[in-house]
C-alpha cells in the first residue's frame, strides 16, 4: 500500500516537472516569437523585402557628339552581351568551360574574366563577351539551364560612323580601368565605357550622364518576376563641335595614305573646321576589343597612326616661317618694304656658306619679292640684322613656341629657341650662324600644324590673337558664345606690315613667279594666298652639293624632305586658314600646296565656317603640281 502511494507521489512529481518544463519551453517560444514578430518586426520586414526586391543601377545613355551642322559623329547602338554573376555559380571555371563550347572564349579573354571576378564583388556582373550576334545569343539562351550565373544583357555600345576620319579628334571609349575608379558605382557596371582619348576624354564627365535605378521582384531562385519601380537616369550631355565633318572627310581622303596632317581654322572665331592626321585608326575597334595582331600593327607602323600629328607632330616650319622673320625685321626697322638684297645662291658667314634653294640665285629682290620667290639669302640677311631674340618674340605673338590650349589632350608646345634656352638646355652659347638657319625656319625651331594654322590666321585677320577650339557648346552647361576676331586681343603688329605680308602671300600663289603658282584657284572670288615650305631632314654634304644634290625621288622615304604649306582664302577677305604638313612628301609646292588648295576650295564651296543646320551643301560628301618653296 505504502509502495503504491510512493509510486503515485513520484508520478505526480514527474508530471509536475514535465508540465513545468513544457510550460517553460512554451513560454520561451512565445517570448521568442513575440521578440521576432513584434520587437524585431520592422528589421525582419526589411530583410524580407530586400530578399524579395532587388535594386539595380541603370546605366544612362552616353551623350552624343555632333558636328557644327548637327551631323552625328559619336552615337550609341544596341549591344548584346553575355554576363556572369559569380555568386550565382558554384564553379566559375566549369561555367566558363561550358560556355566556351558554345561561343569562343580565348585564353586572353579567360584571364581577363578571372581577373575581373577576383577584383569585383561577387554580386557584380562580369562581362564575358560583347557584340554578340543573334545566333550566339540564341545558342546561349537554349543552353541557359547548364550555365548557372550566365545571362544575356542588352546594353549600348559606342558607334563612330566616320571611323578613322574622325578618330584623332573624337578619341575612343573603353572599359574603366582600376586607375579610372573613383567610387562611382556606374564605373563597375558591365559594359560601361569611359573616354580614353580625344574629346571623349575631355568631355567624359558631361557625356556620362547620371545613372537610374530599377526595383524588381525576384523569387527564391533570384529569377525576376516583375519590375516594381523604375527611375530613369539623366542621359549624357550632347556636345556640339566646331568641325564640319564633310570638310573633315574631304581633307582626310585628300591626304590619303601619306603620313600627314591638315588643320583648317575660321580666322575670326578660332573654330577648328577640320583637323585630320593620317594614317589613322578605327576607334570602334577600341570599343569592341583589339586583337593582339591589330595592336601590333598600330604600334609598329612607322607612320604612327595613333599620334594626332596635327597637335603632337613637331616639325621645322621651313619657309612658312619667313613671314614671321619679315614681320620681326620690319618691326625692328632693320628691313623696310623697299629694302633689297642681292642673292647669288649663297651667303657667307666666317668660313661657312649658307646656300639658297636656288643654286644660281634670285638676283636683286625686295621684301615682297623675297617671300614670293622664297629667297633664302634675303632671309639669312634679315635674320642676321634682326637677331634671334626679336624673331623669337614675334614667333610667340603669332602662336608658336607654347601650347595654344586647344581642347584636346596631347598637345605639344613646339620650340622657339633663344640664346637663354640653348644655354639652359644644352649648356652651350648661341652662334650667329644658328640665327641665319632660324631665319629660314630650320635648326632648333619646331612647330605643330595647328600652330602654323594659328600663325596664318593671326597674320590675315588683322593681327588678333585668335585661339583654336573644337567645342562649340555642351548642352548641359549651355551654349558657348561664338567669338569673333575683334573679341580677341591685338598682337600689336602694325596694319601696314600685315598688309605687306598678306599681299606677298597672295602673290606666292597668283603671281607667275610665285612658288605655288601652279596650285592657284582659278575662280577669283575664291582665290587663295599662302606660302610653301620644304624642310630638309638630312644633312647635304659638300661633296654631294658639288656633284649635284640627289632628288627626293632617289632617296629612301625617311630621308626625303618634309612638304609644308600654309594658306588662306578668299584672298581679298580671308575667312579660312589652312596648314598642311606631309612628312617626307618632298617639295611643299608640289605636294602640300595642291592639297591645301583643294581643302580651301572645298571649305568655301561648303560654307564651312557659317552657322546653321545640315543642308545639302553641308551634308558629308559621298564616299597637281607647283613650284619650289
Amino acid at each position: 500500500m505504502n509502495r503504491d502511494v510512493e509510486r503515485h507521489k513520484l508520478f505526480n512529481r514527474r508530471c509536475v516537472m514535465l508540465g513545468g518544463g513544457k510550460a517553460l519551453l512554451i513560454s520561451a517560444l512565445v517570448g521568442r516569437m513575440y521578440y521576432l514578430q513584434v520587437v524585431e518586426a520592422e528589421r525582419y520586414r526589411t530583410l524580407a523585402e530586400e530578399n524579395r526586391v532587388n535594386l539595380r543601377l541603370l546605366p544612362p545613355p552616353r551623350g552624343r557628339i555632333i558636328d557644327r551642322f548637327g551631323v552625328p559623329l559619336a552615337d550609341n547602338q544596341k549591344n548584346y552581351r553575355v554576363l556572369l554573376i559569380p555568386e550565382d555559380t558554384k564553379n566559375v571555371d566549369a561555367t566558363l568551360a561550358s560556355l566556351g563550347e558554345i561561343i569562343r572564349i580565348g585564353p586572353g579573354e579567360r584571364r581577363r574574366i578571372l581577373r575581373d571576378v577576383k577584383r569585383n564583388r561577387s554580386f557584380v556582373p562580369v562581362t564575358l563577351r560583347e557584340n554578340l550576334d543573334w545566333r550566339e545569343v540564341a545558342r546561349i539562351e537554349v543552353n541557359a539551364p547548364d550555365l548557372p550565373g550566365v545571362m544575356i544583357d542588352v546594353g549600348q555600345s559606342r558607334d563612330y560612323p566616320y571611323g578613322p576620319e574622325m578618330a584623332h579628334v573624337l578619341g575612343y571609349v573603353a572599359a574603366a580601368s582600376p586607375a579610372d575608379q573613383t567610387g562611382d558605382p556606374l564605373l563597375e557596371l558591365p559594359g560601361f565605357r569611359v573616354g580614353k582619348a580625344g574629346l571623349e576624354k575631355v568631355h567624359d564627365l558631361d557625356l556620362r550622364g547620371r545613372g537610374g535605378s530599377s526595383q524588381v521582384e525576384v523569387n527564391a531562385y533570384g529569377r525576376v518576376i516583375r519590375e516594381l519601380q523604375r527611375k530613369e537616369g539623366e542621359p549624357g550631355a550632347r556636345v556640339r563641335l566646331t568641325i564640319d565633318v564633310g570638310l573633315q572627310r574631304m581633307a582626310s581622303r585628300r591626304l590619303g595614305a601619306e603620313s600627314a596632317a591638315a588643320v583648317v581654322l575660321d580666322v575670326h572665331s578660332g573654330d577648328v573646321l577640320a583637323m585630320t592626321s593620317t594614317p589613322s585608326f578605327d576607334p570602334n575597334l577600341f570599343n569592341t576589343g583589339l586583337s593582339a595582331g591589330e595592336w601590333r600593327n598600330l604600334t609598329a607602323n612607322p607612320r604612327a597612326p595613333l599620334i594626332n600629328k596635327a597637335i603632337a607632330g613637331r616639325y621645322s616650319p621651313g619657309s612658312t616661317f619667313k613671314m614671321c622673320v619679315l614681320l620681326a625685321a620690319l618691326e625692328k626697322g632693320v628691313i623696310t618694304p623697299t629694302s633689297r638684297v642681292f642673292c647669288t645662291g649663297f651667303t657667307e658667314l666666317g668660313d661657312t656658306r649658307f646656300h639658297c634653294w636656288k643654286k644660281h640665285g634670285h638676283g636683286l629682290l625686295d621684301a615682297r619679292q623675297s617671300v614670293v620667290q622664297s629667297c633664302d639669302v634675303f632671309f639669312y640677311e634679315a635674320a642676321r640684322r634682326t637677331g634671334i631674340e626679336h624673331i623669337a618674340a614675334m614667333a610667340r605673338r603669332l602662336g608658336l613656341g607654347a601650347k595654344l590650349g586647344v581642347d584636346l589632350p596631347g598637345e605639344q608646345a613646339g620650340l622657339v629657341p633663344t640664346a637663354k634656352w640653348k644655354r639652359g638646355a644644352l649648356d652651350a652659347p648661341w652662334h650667329q650662324g644658328e640665327t641665319l638657319i632660324a631665319g629660314i625656319g630650320q635648326g632648333y625651331l619646331l612647330v605643330t600644324p595647328l600652330q602654323l594654322a594659328v600663325m596664318t590666321a593671326r597674320m590675315v585677320n588683322g593681327g588678333f590673337a585668335v585661339t583654336p577650339h573644337l567645342t562649340r557648346s555642351v548642352e548641359k552647361s549651355g551654349a558657348r558664345k561664338v567669338r569673333e576676331a575683334s573679341d580677341y586681343p591685338s598682337i600689336g603688329i602694325p596694319p601696314r606690315h600685315l598688309e605687306l605680308v598678306r599681299d606677298a602671300m597672295t602673290d606666292v600663289v597668283n603671281f607667275p613667279r610665285g612658288t605655288a603658282y601652279r596650285s592657284r584657284i582659278d575662280d577669283e572670288a575664291m582665290a587663295m594666298g599662302g606660302k610653301t615650305g620644304t624642310v630638309q631632314v638630312r644633312r647635304i654634304s659638300k661633296a654631294e652639293r658639288e656633284k649635284g644634290v640627289r632628288k627626293n625621288e632617289e632617296l629612301e622615304w625617311k630621308e626625303r624632305d618634309h612638304a609644308l604649306f600654309v594658306g588662306y582664302a578668299p584672298a581679298d577677305n580671308p575667312r579660312y586658314a589652312v596648314a598642311v604638313v606631309v612628312e617626307h612628301g618632298g617639295s611643299g609646292s608640289k605636294t602640300a600646296a595642291p592639297i591645301a588648295r583643294d581643302i580651301l576650295l572645298e571649305a568655301q564651296k561648303r560654307g564651312s565656317a557659317r552657322d546653321g543646320v545640315r543642308t545639302a551643301a553641308t551634308a558629308p560628301a559621298a564616299t597637281t603640281d607647283g613650284g619650289e618653296g
